[in-house]
């Protein structure tokens, strides 16, 4: 994690790290003004807030209330060496609670990360660069061993080269990526998280046998995803970029919808056609790009090539990003390995998407084919003695595709959870599928899966398969589970050369009947390409393209963003907007607007109820104000704080609609209850004078809201890059 800190007055300082600002001072006797706690303090306070950090997770995991334990700890120094201290770590802990529970709390204090890292007694590197932004490769794994060469199957080139490449690639843009995490809980199985330093919505996870192939994973998936511009999906890239000469890549074209709102001729085939627009529905003002916002301009397409005759063929930007969000795309050493790798992941999800939905029980993999995978094997052990049963599955449904499944069960809470993974050899789709089961969770991490279920309905849900292909957290069916399996194994072999297996790949699709359309990004300096296969790719349902398109925020987010500027009757009709829409209560403002706001502001927790709350407030409209006050206390799951100050507004408005009561009456006590402070925010809001109390005004411009910016930043350097590759000028 980087952390960067600034000089403020005196001997004051401010770090900064994540949406985070922490504030250190010096005691008066050391001529600091004693108006935050010192550095060291600071590290002495981490140490016992993880351990009961840990404490927490373990009584969570198992229904204990933590109300009646109490944690503390001191630091015993050496009179001799002050550097030389004992962290006295006490726990008071029920009377009623078992030895077993006792035992276990205290070996979660023994996991704490403060303490773990200070065991190991941290190096630390101390130096002076020209630019602290700088230097991509900075915060990654240390260099590898000179003349180091390690080949693993898929790639073109060994991992050091691999990671080499694509760490000066990050540099070369100004990006700086930091490790926030590593896993490695079972023998052979790696993952970690990977994040911009300086824009920390953009992170990616990886997964391996090794650290170094993990490591490689990561990089390759953050690259794959800066060239695909996923990490800005949905968010409004500004009003600088928006009136670019291109807005997301400089080979685009803008389309004109017809007068009638239809679509217009330059767009998509008569195949997707038929598949996205099925029943005549989809109009061109569905296709407005979220990130431009810009009606006027037209929709954004990015082309394609199809497959089957070379001909391009133009997509929507809002088309691709509403319904295939991630799902085929891929960076690579070479075309091949990209081509290879994009397609064994829409062949894992589609293949997974049919055994779900239609509750094909699978074979196992026997014992005697397992065990020519011993290190796969040795991790599937290691899960078993933590008393996780495990499956291995066959997915290939018969030696269709390449695709294999490793199941998880958790006998503690009944959950279960259904890892996929793909690719034309056998091994590597077994390695991916126990890796992907594994990636960036704890042992705890297990209990939050869940159980599996015999209502068919409720597996065939759309949003099952969301959230399956989000983190594979959706429901299983049991007849997944029955020893009956309803295809037979075969020990499948799909591999060759990249180029082999993609030709293998492609023909497989191709006698499904599919068309396939491929894009390749080149501008960053690695070959990556996104592939689409309509009507068997895309994770979303074509339907939200008219019904829950993203680009509803074209509706709402300049009003919501000069929201303290709008007059009653422009609140009064944004209010009918958000009431027509249907949207659902609950979604937050984030979400609806494509805007992000840091999520331990009153913005970042906004939710569209309490936003029509504030405008019901603000126009006066008491008792529309009183019954959605109710529902927001009932569901609320924002801040304590913000939750008592709606308490006191409902207090307030009970008392402004009764005529028998008087608020003077109350006021003394309420401020005793709430605070002065509080209550006067509170009557402000109830009477008129104080409008959308804790919203702090921005506008257009993003002002105030350095969380959006740092993202947009980040897309301005992938911005800047393609326009100087494609001699643009922006």
């Amino acid at each position: 994690m980087e952390i960067k800190v600034n000089y403020l007055d005196n001997l004051r300082l401010e770090a900064k790290f994540d949406d985070f600002t922490v504030i250190s001072d010096q005691p008066i006797r050391y001529k600091g003004d004693g108006s935050a706690p010192g550095p060291f303090d600071y590290f002495l306070a981490s140490s016992a807030m993880c351990a009961a950090y840990f404490v927490k997770v373990y009584c969570n995991a198992r229904d204990i209330p933590t109300e009646n334990i109490r944690l503390s700890q001191n630091n015993i120094v050496d009179p001799e060496n002050r550097y030389n201290q004992i962290f006295k770590i006490q726990v008071e802990l029920p009377e009623d609670l078992s030895d077993k529970d006792r035992q276990g709390i205290l070996r979660s204090i023994e996991r704490c990360s403060v303490k773990r890292v200070v065991q190991n007694v941290p190096e630390f590197q101390i130096e002076t660069v020209e630019n602290l932004d700088e230097d991509a490769q900075a915060l990654l794994m240390a260099e590898p061993a000179e003349g180091a060469s390690t080949w693993i199957e898929g790639k073109d080139l060994p991992l050091e080269q691999t990671i080499a490449n694509m760490t000066g690639i990050l540099e070369s843009l100004g990006m700086q990526i930091e490790i926030a995490s590593w896993r490695n809980i079972v023998p052979h199985v790696w993952s970690l998280h990977i994040r911009d330093a300086h824009s920390n919505m953009c992170f990616t996870n990886g997964k391996g046998s090794t650290k170094e192939s993990a490591l490689c994973s990561a990089l390759g998936e953050f690259i794959e995803r800066l060239s695909c511009n996923f990490f800005y999906n949905d968010q409004f890239f500004g009003e600088e970029i928006a009136n670019a000469a291109f807005v997301h890549y400089p080979n685009e074209e803008w389309f004109q919808p017809g007068p009638n709102d239809e679509l217009p001729a330059g767009i998509l085939d008569d195949h997707c056609r038929a598949i996205y627009d099925p029943d005549g529905e989809l109009g061109g003002s569905h296709l407005i790009d979220t990130n431009s916002g810009k009606v006027a301009r037209g929709i954004v397409s990015l082309p394609f090539v199809r497959r089957s005759d070379g001909e391009t063929v133009y997509f929507p930007s809002n088309l691709i990003e509403n319904l295939y969000l991630s799902n085929g795309m891929s960076a690579g050493n070479t075309l091949h390995e990209a081509q290879v790798q994009c397609l064994s992941e829409i062949f894992e999800r589609a293949v997974k998407k049919q055994i779900i939905e239609e509750e094909i029980a699978l074979p196992d993999v026997p014992y005697e084919v397992l065990a020519k995978y011993p290190e796969i094997l040795a991790g599937v052990e290691a899960l078993e003695k933590q008393g996780f049963p495990v499956l291995v599955k066959d997915a290939s449904l018969g030696g269709q595709y390449p695709v294999m499944c490793v199941t998880l069960m958790n006998p503690r809470t009944g959950g279960v959870f259904a890892s996929f993974g793909a690719h034309p050899s056998f091994e590597v789709a077994l390695e991916r599928s126990l890796t992907e089961l594994l990636q960036g969770r704890s042992f705890e991490g297990m209990n939050d899966f869940m159980p599996p279920t015999f209502n068919s309905l409720a597996i065939t849900e759309p949003n099952n398969f969301v959230e399956h292909f989000i983190d594979s957290s959706g429901l299983v069916s049991w007849r997944f589970f029955s020893s009956k399996a309803d295809v037979e194994f075969v020990e499948w072999d799909f591999s060759g050369t990249n180029e082999e297996e993609a030709a293998t790949l492609f023909g497989i699709l191709e006698e499904l009947g599919k068309e396939v359309y491929v894009a390749v990004h080149e501008d960053l300096g690695a070959p990556v390409c996104r592939i689409l296969v309509p009507g068997y790719s895309e994770v979303y349902p074509v339907e939200d393209l008219i019904w829950d398109n993203t680009n509803k925020a074209l509706l709402f987010r300049e009003d919501i963003l000069h929201i303290h500027e709008l007059s009653d009757e422009q609140l009064s009709d944004l209010l009918d907007r958000l009431e027509e829409s249907q949207i659902d209560d609950h979604e937050d403002i984030i979400t609806l607007i494509g805007v992000e706001f840091d999520e331990n502001t009153v913005w970042g927790q906004l939710t569209i109820l309490e936003l029509k709350l504030l405008i019901n407030l603000a126009l006066g409209q008491l008792e529309e104000a009183l019954e959605r006050v109710g529902m927001f206390l009932q569901f609320n799951d924002n801040t304590v704080e913000r939750g008592l100050f709606y308490q006191a507004v409902n207090a307030v408005l009970e008392i402004a609609l009764d005529d028998e009561l008087e608020l003077d009456d109350y006021l003394y006590n309420f401020k005793r209850m709430f605070g002065a402070e509080t209550m006067d925010a509170v009557v402000g809001t109830v009477n008129g004078e104080v409008r959308f109390h804790g919203l702090e005004p921005t506008n257009m411009q993003l002002e105030g809201l350095d969380r959006h910016q740092r993202l947009i930043e980040s897309y301005r350097k992938l911005h800047a890059a393609r326009a100087a590759r494609a001699g643009v000028m922006v």
